[in-house]
């Protein structure tokens, strides 16, 4: 095995329990992934969902390579990302396999893109990709139609769904640092053109 500066290398082994609680500390929001194949309509809770381009709209969604929905993911065909509202927590354990008591609140339950009613957001997307993600399938997506409303998503942290705190200030950041004064955080202004000394007038005297 390789070493720098007479130290080993060797990778650690890694306690896959270990890990996954710290992946815990990262918060997520809670979707659900919802496709119709032939008769059969199917959903899985996911959180590793995330938005990976604006042109051209894509977005990526990861599944256990062993699961149903990962199997139906990977024939060619579209599938909604329900973005869950935070009431909306008993629907989350329900595509996690834990069933509730009511019927689950569909939207064109029978049409080709079925997705769940009282969600804050839907993206019905098309199969641009998939990658190899270890033990999961990384699905790339092309959103070809979405809809959103006002309302606080399911949070999902260390295993548990927490409340979102209120925020009253009124500017959203919606921007990427890069290419801003890491002081002010406002874009650097480009330099200006020399200016052509040719064309001044001296106007002394006037």
């Amino acid at each position: 095995m390789p070493e720098r500066g007479g130290v080993d290398t060797a990778p650690r082994p890694i306690d896959p329990r270990a890990l996954r609680s710290c992946m815990g500390q990262f918060a997520t929001g809670v979707t659900v992934i919802t496709c119709r194949r032939g008769d059969l309509v199917h959903g899985t809770t996911v959180n590793a969902f995330t938005s990976v381009s604006l042109d051209p709209p894509l977005a990526l969604v990861a599944l256990d390579r062993r699961s149903r929905a990962g199997a139906l993911l990977r024939e060619n065909g579209d599938y909604v990302v329900n973005i869950l509202d935070a009431s909306q927590r008993d629907l989350a354990m329900h595509f996690a396999g834990r069933p509730m008591a009511e019927p689950v609140p569909w939207v064109d339950e029978d049409g080709p893109h079925p997705r769940l009613a009282g969600t804050v957001a839907h993206l019905v997307c098309r199969p641009w990709q998939i990658h190899d993600g270890g033990d999961h399938t990384l699905h790339i997506g092309s959103v070809e139609e979405f809809e959103s409303r006002p309302g606080r998503p399911l949070l999902f942290h260390g295993g548990a769904f927490p409340e979102l705190a209120p925020d009253d200030s009124a500017v959203a950041w919606s921007l990427c640092l890069d290419g801003m004064n890491p002081v002010t955080h406002l874009p650097v202004p480009e330099e200006p053109d020399e200016p052509d000394r040719t064309d001044r007038t001296d106007r002394t005297g006037d």
